[in-house]
């Protein structure tokens, strides 16, 4: 059987995280993926050379200065038999480069074009996912940690992904809709709509207040339990009675773990 994606061509100048995951997404789809990069490369090929390969197998990777004539000549074939264009650079960047929506618009009037970018509110400004996941309310004002993944990167990621796809289909249906801009900063705000109507906030249903949605400390460890169906909390109860707090750390984690499997219960260990 042939991929969803078969036979559609996407060239991609999109560095970092959130481009390449992206790519490779399409990619995993059937979708030929040219990635374009400058002389200097992918600044990921410096920080994770593993995660770069995994992200870029099957993808031909071209190194291109669209800076100078034979460059921005050579991209012009590209984007000709291209069906998608996936960037993520400042708009103003991309003027420069000759490939804003006018100037794509314009050249390859049935090029789909997916934009990611800081912020949509403002695109110019410069930023990050950690500084996207503190300005969405992600991070602890009082106690800031270090998030344990960018958030913001690749939720932006399955954006991008979505937008793509959403093109790619309308242009299949004769929609004239062309291009869509994702940015970084909504995606994490996306992400925090829990925390922002309650959920997960203090005294929230899944904030950790909870005895059915929260964490235990084990004789050896700790468990993450989420009992939070009325059949899980009940089932929950009767196992650990009323203070699940000494109950729960009078035991070592894998007694919890095979009860979970004996009573069809969301416990899992904290690693």
């Amino acid at each position: 059987m042939s991929s969803p994606l078969s036979g559609l061509t996407v060239v991609s100048v999109a560095l970092n995280v959130p481009g390449p995951l992206a790519a490779a997404s399409l990619r995993q789809d059937g979708a030929r993926v040219v990635k374009v990069e400058p002389p200097s490369g992918d600044p990921l090929a410096q920080m994770n050379p593993d995660w770069y390969a995994e992200l870029h197998q099957g993808l031909e990777v071209r190194t291109l200065n669209l800076k100078g004539a034979a460059g921005q000549a050579e991209m012009g074939q590209l984007l000709a038999s291209a069906d998608l264009f996936l960037s993520s650079s400042r708009p103003s960047a991309l003027a420069r480069l000759g490939l804003g929506p006018q100037d794509l618009g314009a050249a390859y009037p049935q090029l789909c074009r997916v934009s990611i970018v800081g912020d949509t509110r403002e695109p110019e400004v410069p930023g990050h996912d950690l500084t996207y996941q503190v300005e969405a309310g992600l991070i602890d004002p009082q106690n800031p940690t270090m998030p344990r993944t960018l958030l913001a990167d690749v939720m932006g990621s399955r954006e991008a992904y979505a937008a793509a796809l959403a093109l790619l289909l309308g242009r299949e249906r004769g929609q004239q809709e062309r291009e869509r801009v994702v940015g970084l900063g909504d995606s994490a705000r996306f992400a925090a709509a829990p925390y922002r109507v309650g959920l997960t906030a203090a005294g929230g249903i899944l904030s950790g207040e909870r005895s059915i949605y929260r964490f235990y400390r084990t004789l050896d460890g700790w468990l993450a339990a989420a009992p939070l169906e009325p059949h899980f909390a009940e089932r929950f109860v009767q196992a650990v009675g009323e203070d699940p707090e000494s109950v729960i750390a009078a035991q070592p984690t894998a007694h919890w773990l095979r009860l979970a499997q004996e009573q069809d219960l969301p416990l899992v260990a904290v690693e």
